[in-house]
């Protein structure tokens, strides 16, 4: 057999015997034409690549600046309280430790709106239904929330009234200061009551303080009892129970049919829920997780009226995001030390020198230490006895966002 068979002609191939892999015909990389082709193919695939990275890229930081001015136009800021304060700059409290921050934190029982209309109609009041003076310390180590009873008898300075007229001085609740003159009116009140600085406000209405709590998937408390109340609409069981946000609504509001029926009985109620949200927020990964945060921030910023610093997702971001680092347990409650006052047993006034101390240490930053029920049980449990002060340092009844009232 001849040794060229192996051609169609009977001749060798040119360029020697065909290898293993070696394909020819047009278009093959073998020749410089076709390696050139296949370059250009891939510098256009590359080309394509790289422009389809930048749309998405682009779209991606449009969606996301979208996404931010949308959260950041929720936030509705109090110019009028502004302009209010700012005329009384010089009667104001200096603030004495740089980096401490106290933010006035109001919940209104206004009507105003189909939400909040649902809970009745009251026209042309506007009260402060809940008030707290939150203490966020220098450096962020802790952070303390002072309840302020709406009962509290204080005097209230004159204050610019929505149609721009003042009211004069007087001694009256609390919760009338913000009726008479807005957030402005309550922080002179709150500043000449204590002698501490006001830097922040916010103000969150019904229906804010409901979506928050949907935004979370709701929020777990503990009952020691069923409760039954038709005016808070609420059915619940004994035990573990979490809340949506009509059910948490009810159940910080109710007064008359929840433990003893007073208010420092619904404030330590209040104090006892705002712990377990925060324990929410904190353990769930809200705060990492893009999906489940958008709609917490969405229904935060929806709802919040704060002064013109805080209204932007900056200015928010600057103040909370030393918080994360808190431990939940030096995230404390407490209520103003007062006492039943002398012209009217329904009426409350500051207990001192327990309310004057609790400022002071405000004021300077100094430790607060919560005694929480927690504590009484153990020290209950301990000696047989209810315990006075456990602690040489000044001690006040609350709770902590780290406790577990159902253990």
């Amino acid at each position: 057999m001849s040794d060229t068979a192996g051609t169609p002609s009977g001749q060798p191939e040119a360029g020697g015997a065909r290898g293993p892999g070696r394909a020819l015909g047009p278009g093959s990389g073998s020749s410089p034409t076709g390696r050139g082709r296949v370059r250009r193919r891939r510098r256009r695939w590359a080309r394509g690549t790289g422009l389809l990275a930048a749309v998405v890229l682009v779209a991606a930081a449009a969606a996301g600046w979208a996404v931010y001015m949308k959260l950041d136009g929720n936030i509705t800021p109090d110019e009028a309280a502004a302009a209010e304060l700012k005329r009384f700059e010089e009667d104001r409290p200096t603030a004495l430790v740089k980096g401490a921050r106290n933010i006035l934190l109001i919940g209104s029982d206004s009507r105003a709106g189909e939400e909040n209309g649902r809970y009745g109609r009251d026209p042309g009041t506007e009260r402060s239904d809940t008030a707290i003076l939150l203490h966020l310390s220098a450096g962020r180590r802790s952070a303390t929330a002072v309840s302020i009873p709406r009962d509290l008898m204080v005097e209230v300075p004159d204050c610019r009234r929505p149609d721009g007229s003042r009211s004069a001085p007087v001694f009256a609740q609390f919760n009338s200061a913000f009726e008479l003159g807005g957030s402005a009116c309550s922080i002179r009140t709150v500043e000449k009551l204590t002698d501490i600085r006001v830097d922040h406000h916010v103000v969150v209405d019904f229906a804010g303080f409901k979506d928050m709590v949907d935004a979370v998937d709701g929020v777990e408390v503990c009952l020691r009892e069923p409760i039954d109340d038709k005016d808070a609409e609420l059915n619940l069981p004994a035990g573990r129970v979490t809340l949506d946000g009509e059910q948490a609504l009810g159940y910080v509001r109710a007064r008359k049919t929840l433990g003893d029926g007073s208010d420092t009985s619904r404030m330590e109620r209040q104090q006892r829920f705002l712990g377990a949200l925060v324990s929410k927020v904190r353990s769930n990964g809200v705060l990492l997780n893009p999906v489940k945060l958008y709609p917490v921030l969405d229904a935060a910023t929806s709802s919040l009226t704060t002064d013109p610093e805080l209204a932007s997702l900056r200015g928010l971001y600057e103040l909370v995001r030393g918080l994360r680092e808190i431990p939940t347990e030096d995230v404390q409650f407490l209520t103003l030390p007062r006492e039943s006052y002398t012209g009217d047993v329904n009426r409350d006034q500051l207990a001192q020198p327990a309310a004057e101390e609790l400022f002071e240490r405000l004021r300077t930053d100094a430790p607060i230490a919560v005694h929480t029920e927690r504590d009484e049980r153990a020290t209950e449990k301990e000696s047989g006895e209810p315990s006075e002060n456990p602690s040489p340092a000044p001690t006040y009844s609350g709770n902590t966002a780290a406790e577990d009232t159902c253990t």
